[in-house]
């Protein structure tokens, strides 16, 4: 009797090449190309009355793929191999139904695709995680029941494609409520003194920042040397970072190579499922939707192996993860880290493109760096004060002793030599005097958001790019020079959500109910308690034939010198007078809403800096003096 043949169902072609070359003729390998059943698009699809009963049906489209599941079902054996997060455990669920395999033990994770972890999976296929299953569930429900009851809401109103959805709309207000308190902001000027004497520098101690009197000025400048009243030596260790998480990930590439949360996860996704080489399809990543950093002590071995072979038994480290501030990681997948750390950036150049080398080098680097040795330096800290002692200064210079993990991980610090000691004159003294200002918080970058949604608990690692690029793609945050600020349409939503669904999309609410489908996925809770008390708080308050009236006063001018109103009309957005006069406002134009009232444009806007600031002056007191302009 021959053998039945067996069959692999995973999510995308290109995961299906990876693992087809690495099983070989015995298996045949299928993608579903994603999920295969949902929620109707034409109709709600939730039975409220019948305890939050779903109504899937085949999406549009994938009809010709399940008649294919279902009927290599019937001639082989079925294994299904989706990805190991709640979405693929819902695929996986949703195939087992189809093919009438549910309670088999046919599910198969792993979390990168090597022939060893394959063959490994293989041979220890589990049953589907119901627990997953009903976290993925609830979910989908509780965003069924917020978009498909607001968004219809929005659509009559402003006669356009808009939506509104749980986490999205709790992003939205981070961005608008960081535009308010841009908006809000009153700069207060104060002085920076700063001496600097032989290639270093130390910054006068002030209790706060402070705006000097003219005749403190005047002394600070006539300064020439000063006296080192303290100096303090000692070890310090930097530890190696982390290696990635999807959240860190998002960030790093952002701030180092510039991609956008969307295209980092788009790259990772093609390295994770495998790229197409000469030697056949080569998957070069773990799994990249995980908030864990923790290694398997496989690859740990082999870093350690590779670091010894490299740069010496004196650069392995332990590997030993910091304390994540974020209680709710599960820790069920390891760190986004390379398949295998031989696969050097070098050795793998020829196998991708430019922009797939670069996150690769990335991720390679923050793994390989994560398991080396912490850099030691020793760092000097010292007080000079002025000869009369009314004026002190501190600062601090480090001198590196072993470089460790900086070997591979490149990092900025502030390096040299204090050659003073205790008592001694420093001299010549150079002191910089600065005006400035105190500046707001930035505005949000794409990565800096996906740090304050994980922080924050909104959202999850595989809905921070989904959530960032809907809110792009809906014009309600508008990107300029990488920063992200709330647009007309944006704030006129925001606003009426505010006021008529506070708790729905108030930032603790929205991070409670991440906990509660975390408990649903640990068993700890049902997926239909959290459906029931979430719509009876939202059913109190929802009515499909809300009007949004438009009507809200703006810091526009009219030319007739009175101040414009905002309102909508059947062309959209527009601002009218009193007078007569209007024009037109495009939805995508910056505005944010304070106080009831309309501020279009943007505001405090020399644009955010890295630091978090921006400096309105910066003239040294010598330089304003021979200008002959008195200090303000």
């Amino acid at each position: 009797m021959s053998k039945k043949k067996k069959y692999i169902i995973v999510e995308s072609p290109a995961k299906a090449k990876t693992i087809k070359g690495i099983l070989g003729p015995e298996y045949e390998v299928f993608a579903s190309m994603g999920h295969i059943v949902d929620l109707p698009k034409s109709k709600f699809g939730v039975d409220l009355k019948n305890d939050f009963e779903p109504q899937f049906t085949v999406i549009k489209g994938k009809e010709k793929i399940v008649e294919k599941i279902k009927a290599i079902s019937k001639v082989g054996e079925i294994f299904i191999a989706s990805d190991m997060d709640r979405e693929g455990e819902a695929i996986a669920w949703h195939v087992a139904r189809l093919t009438n395999t549910l309670g088999k033990r046919n599910r198969i994770i792993f979390s990168e695709i090597t022939p060893r972890v394959i063959k490994e999976a293989v041979k220890n296929p589990r049953k589907i995680d119901m627990n997953k299953v009903h976290a993925q569930l609830a979910r989908r429900i509780l965003d069924r029941i917020v978009g498909y009851s607001l968004s219809p809401v929005l659509w009559k109103n402003f006669k356009s494609n808009l939506s509104a959805g749980r986490v999205q709309s709790a992003t939205l207000k981070l961005v608008c409520d960081r535009e308010r308190e841009i908006l809000r902001f009153v700069p207060k000027k104060y002085h920076r003194v700063v001496v600097k004497f032989h290639g270093l520098e130390a910054e006068m101690i002030t209790k706060e920042k402070t705006f000097l009197e003219e005749d403190v000025l005047k002394e600070l400048q006539s300064i020439e040397e000063l006296v080192v009243e303290e100096k303090t030596v000692s070890r310090k260790k930097f530890s190696p970072p982390d290696p990635f998480k999807t959240s860190s990930l998002q960030q790093e590439a952002y701030a180092k190579l510039g991609f956008s949360v969307a295209k980092t996860m788009l790259l990772a996704q093609q390295l994770y499922e495998g790229v197409e080489t000469k030697e056949g399809h080569i998957a070069f990543i773990t799994y990249m939707r995980t908030d864990s950093t923790r290694v398997s002590d496989y690859a740990k071995e082999a870093a350690r192996e590779l670091i010894e072979k490299d740069f010496g038994k004196e650069y392995i480290g332990t590997g030993r993860r910091k304390k994540s501030r974020t209680a709710r990681i599960q820790d069920a997948h390891e760190a986004i880290r390379p398949t295998d750390v031989f696969m050097t950036p070098e050795k793998i150049s020829k196998y991708l493109n430019p922009d797939q080398r670069k996150l690769y080098e990335l991720i390679w680097k923050r793994f390989f760096a994560s398991q080396m040795k912490p850099s030691e330096y020793e760092e000097t800290r010292f007080v000079l004060r002025s000869k009369d002692g009314k004026y002190r200064f501190k600062g601090s210079i480090l001198k590196r002793i072993f470089d460790g993990y900086e070997r591979v991980w490149k990092t900025e610090r502030n390096v040299g030599d204090f050659p003073f000691e205790e008592g001694e004159i420093v001299k010549p003294v150079e002191v910089e005097i600065k005006e400035l200002e105190t500046k707001p918080k930035p505005r949000y970058t794409e990565g800096t958001l996906v740090k304050e949604m994980e922080r924050l608990g909104i959202g999850r690692p595989s809905t921070y790019a989904s959530t960032i690029k809907l809110l792009l793609s809906r014009k309600y945050v508008k990107k300029i020079r990488g920063y992200l600020y709330p647009t007309v349409i944006g704030s006129v939503v925001m606003d009426y959500l505010e006021k008529k669904y506070a708790d729905i999309v108030d930032i603790s609410f929205t991070a409670e109910m991440e906990k509660e489908l975390d408990e649903v996925e640990q068993g700890k809770k049902t997926d239909k308690v959290v459906l029931q008390d979430f719509y009876r708080t939202f059913s109190k308050v929802f009515n499909e034939n809300d009007r949004i009236i438009i009507n809200y006063p703006t810091d526009q001018k009219c030319s007739c010198g009175k101040d414009m109103v905002l309102s909508f009309g059947r062309y959209g957005f527009y601002l009218k007078c009193e007078c007569g006069k209007s024009r037109s406002v495009r939805n995508d134009e910056v505005a944010v809403i304070e106080n009831g009232k309309m501020f279009i444009g943007r505001k405090n806007d020399e644009d955010s800096t890295s630091d978090g600031g921006n400096v309105k002056r910066k003239r040294s007191l010598t330089e304003k003096r021979r200008k002959g302009k008195k200090s303000s």
